[in-house]
């Protein structure tokens, strides 16, 4: 009895300082963060500090739910915004080229039919680890300190 005890202490000991509630780093390269606003109020912060940041270019923005609507389908609100800065992607891309595929970012921006507002992202690390780039760890690094930076502003 106390064996199994301790096993599962160690399991949830494991998990509770692993799986925050608010951050979700899944194994297919996508975290994952809860947002304390609006899908609107999340959405706009972002924007916001994108817009407001020279080094990135917004490239992009969709609106799933709109589209869904235009061919009479519902979707919860899910929108995501594409953006870049090519002095950072460019040698990732010069690299190798699938990187393209993953490249301009794009952060999503849902509601759950909970109500809870989630945003999500790729994880460079993992895009590191998906095309085979070697090497290129300052860039990857920035690039996911300013992901993580932006979209933990969004979320607060």
């Amino acid at each position: 009895m106390t064996r199994l005890f301790l096993i599962i202490t160690s399991v949830l000991v494991f998990f509770s300082l692993n799986c925050s509630p608010s951050v979700k780093k899944l194994d297919t390269g996508i975290i994952t963060k809860v947002s304390s606003n609006s899908l609107d109020s999340t959405y706009q912060k972002l924007r916001n500090l994108i817009a407001a940041n020279p080094n990135l270019t917004i490239i992009a923005e969709l609106d799933h739910q709109k589209n869904a609507t235009t061919v009479d389908l519902d979707l919860n609100p899910t929108r995501i915004i594409m953006f870049g800065n090519p002095k950072l992607g460019t040698p990732l891309m010069q690299q190798v080229q699938t990187t393209g595929l993953d490249l301009p970012q794009k952060i999503l921006v849902f509601q759950e039919p909970t109500g809870v507002v989630k945003i999500a992202y790729n994880d460079p690390v993992y895009l590191k680890k998906r095309h085979g780039i070697v090497g290129q760890e300052k860039i990857l690094n920035t690039v996911a300190n300013a992901l993580a930076s932006l979209t933990d502003k969004a979320i607060k």
